[in-house]
């Protein structure tokens, strides 16, 4: 039978076949963050169970974590304290490893989790998170759960888990200078919508992805989720493989070698069959900007923000409608010379290493906008250091960028950094719903290189206007 990798992994973890559309999945790891999870320790302890393989568990406080530069880093609001007092609570009575709140490594789940050669080629990872999707990347099923779920998990490391169908999106060429994988994948999902993948898991192929590093590969496996795919994959290749082994020092005799033979069957046999197939070439490709509040309502930066009155359907000119007047935008504008406030480059889509020194790039020489506040925050302590270390950091600060802690920060608005209603942000992360960054802030989403140069300019522009200085 020729089976898609999607197939091939859900068929190795399957432990019974419970419906024709249901499966009971083994999940070779679990990771857990502070507000996700404390109803699921809450139910194993009312019915006095514990977690079934610890091991196979890792914990990260990283949503609601203050980014604020210190040595110590203190939670003041009472209920994320709370939410971070009992998970380090939770992981000391079930022996689960936690990366707490003064962990030197600790980070954004999704970037210390790959790091540290958590992730492997094959495995079946999943996470109160929906950008789980991250860890195809390097091969590997990951995806979000519910809490419900994360508490069989923990008791059973099983999950019931429905049937997704199969979509393969080839890209080939080359990305044009000036380029990179958020405005591909930006592009992707502005063409087949935020509702596009829905149901499927979507396998990465073509050429572009090969020439890609394996931080873009995470970039766009991350922002798979936001098309509507409930997973996102790309075959382990060398790199992705050399990628593990550099960080999985464990993995070494008898069993490497068998994971190395295991790894090189992980691709979509020549004949399988994907239920949808969508092509684009990568020399299409532009620097990408989202102008509305869902990441599907995105243009080329050279591009005019779309009328609503030239929508195809009601549906849609009633959003464009809407997204119009909570951004404040015209319809038919230019969204490039769009002035900001603010600047965001983080969170689990873009805050890796790879991703300022994009950023430091741009800035050399440069300084930020008058008028202009612009935060980098690196993904981890790991990521944190090794660009101080390359003299990213300290190019930053000298040009105005404030630079933080780790943590999710302001992707999401849950942890004190918050955007004031009205205020626009450049940002690197992966939504630009209405309030995600603040009640009443106007997010748009972009590259690192793109929120760069929105941060020296003080407005949305085109990165390939600048010229960048290379190290």
């Amino acid at each position: 039978m020729n089976r898609t990798l999607y197939r091939k992994l859900v068929d190795a973890h399957t432990v019974a076949q419970l419906d024709e559309q249901n499966v009971l999945l083994f999940c070779d790891l679990h990771l857990m963050n502070e507000y996700t999870s404390p109803q699921a320790f809450a139910g194993l302890d009312e019915h006095g169970r514990r977690v079934l393989m610890p091991g196979q568990n890792v914990a990260v406080v990283s949503h609601v974590i203050p980014t604020q530069p210190g040595t110590i880093r203190v939670i003041r609001e009472a209920a994320p304290a709370l939410q971070a007092s009992n998970l380090r609570k939770n992981c000391e009575q079930h022996d689960i490893p936690l990366f707490d709140t003064q962990d030197a490594l600790q980070g954004i789940e999704h970037v210390v989790a790959p790091e540290h050669g958590m992730i492997r080629p094959g495995m079946v990872v999943i996470c109160g998170d929906s950008h789980t999707t991250t860890y195809g990347a390097l091969g590997a099923l990951g995806f979000g759960i519910g809490t419900s779920e994360v508490e069989h998990v923990l008791a059973t490391q099983t999950l019931v888990y429905r049937l997704a169908k199969d979509m393969r999106i080839r890209v080939d060429g080359v990305l044009p200078v000036g380029t990179t994988a958020k405005d591909l994948i930006l592009m992707v999902i502005g063409h087949i919508g935020a509702q596009g993948a829905r149901g499927h898991v979507i396998e990465f192929c073509g050429t572009a992805f090969e020439a890609m590093s394996i931080e873009s590969r995470f970039t766009v496996c991350n922002m798979a989720v936001e098309a509507g795919a409930r997973g996102a994959l790309i075959a382990p290749d060398r790199k992705a493989v050399k990628y593990v082994l550099e960080r999985a020092t464990d993995l070494h005799g008898v069993a490497r070698d068998a994971a190395l033979q295991h790894w090189e069957t992980l691709h979509s046999d020549e004949a399988a069959v994907f239920h949808v197939e969508h092509r684009f070439d990568a020399s299409d490709a532009a620097p990408h900007v989202t102008w509305g509040t869902s990441p599907d309502q995105v243009i080329p930066i050279g591009g005019a923000i779309p009328d609503p009155a030239r929508q195809t359907s009601a549906p849609m000119r009633r959003s464009t409608e809407q997204a119009l007047r909570y951004t404040g935008l015209a319809a038919g504008a230019p969204l490039e010379g769009t002035a900001i406030q603010h600047v965001f480059i983080g969170s689990c889509t873009n805050a890796r290493i790879e991703d300022l020194r994009a950023v430091a790039q741009v800035v050399r020489g440069r300084h930020v906008a008058k008028g202009v506040r612009a935060m980098v925050v690196p993904g981890s302590g790991a990521v944190k250091r090794q660009a101080e270390a390359e003299g990213i950091a300290s190019l930053l600060m000298d040009a105005g960028f404030e630079w933080r802690e780790p943590g999710c920060s302001m992707c999401l608005a849950m942890n004190g950094d918050i955007l004031a209603d009205g205020v626009r942000c450049a940002s690197t992360t992966n939504r630009n719903f209405e309030g995600r960054q603040g009640r009443g802030a106007i997010t748009h989403l972009m590259s690192p290189a793109m929120a760069a140069a929105a941060a020296v300019t003080g407005t949305i522009t085109d990165v390939r206007r600048l010229e960048t200085h290379h190290a």
